[in-house]
């Protein structure tokens, strides 16, 4: 167990969204009054998952994971004769209160969960004060039961300082009720409900928000427009790519028409 857990990533600071005008990334400090619990765990199953989830506690993977600099001597090469980073990934069973999480997920909202960062502490065993690990985390993947919904496991990644991890950041857009285009008719036509970033850890944002309250008919964002912390690559090389769009409808373009045929 000691050197299991000795190869769990080490030191681990809070990781802190900066905020940017207008269309931005939301600023947001690691929810460190939502410090999630947990519990190693040695076996993996079906059968003994179950036994956890009756006991009201979800199984769960912890990933200390780091994209490395394009080092020479460190990356691959790949087939088209280019160097590659190379990946180091390293995984931690364990076991987190059922009722914790389903607090923090009302708390946070469903969609910024995986993109928000999380204290978390892993004990030797449910009640106990002996402390294992601790530090900072990044949901990655809830997994659901299709029928009922409920949680069936949890996919965390370690969020060193420094580290680098992918993140799907969820766009919500405000504005909507100053909108000209929409005041004269039109509709908002959301194009993109996220984006996909390497973001450095200290610099997660949990959302992005995108200021709609000066488009009229026809006016569209696109990504290039969004103010985001320079540490934050877009996955997405297409920085032209529309976000969203105010159209008209129907009836307006009806409108429109018949104005033209008198």
């Amino acid at each position: 167990m000691a050197r299991w857990w000795n190869a769990a990533a080490g030191e681990l600071s809070r990781a802190v969204a900066l905020s940017k005008p207008r269309a931005s990334s939301s600023s947001s400090a690691t929810i460190s009054y939502h410090t999630i619990q947990a519990i190693p765990r040695d076996y993996t199953g079906s059968k003994i998952a179950a036994r956890d989830r009756a006991q009201g506690r979800i199984p769960a993977v912890i990933f200390a994971q780091q994209f490395q600099e394009l080092d020479p001597n460190e990356s691959t090469i790949s087939g088209d004769g280019s160097r590659i980073s190379t990946t180091v990934s390293r995984k931690h069973l364990i076991t987190t209160e059922r009722k914790q999480i389903h607090s923090i997920l009302k708390s946070v909202g469903p969609l910024f969960f995986c993109s928000t960062t999380f204290q978390l502490q892993i004990r030797a065993g449910a009640g106990s004060s002996h402390l294992l690990e601790s530090g900072t985390v990044l949901p990655i993947k809830v997994h659901k039961d299709a029928e009922t919904g409920k949680i069936l496991n949890l996919v965390f990644a370690w969020a060193n300082s420094g580290s680098e991890l992918k993140v799907d950041v969820p766009i919500v857009f405000k504005g909507e009720d100053r909108c000209p285009g929409i005041l004269k008719g039109g509709q908002l036509n959301r194009i993109r409900a996220s984006l996909k970033y390497l973001c450095q850890a200290e610099h997660i944002p949990p959302k992005i928000e995108v200021d709609v309250s000066n488009l009229d008919i026809g006016d569209k964002i696109l990504v290039h427009d969004i103010e985001i912390h320079p540490s934050l690559k877009l996955l997405n090389k297409n920085e032209k790519m529309p976000i969203c769009k105010i159209v008209a409808t129907e009836s307006k373009s009806s409108e429109s028409a018949d104005k033209l045929c008198v």
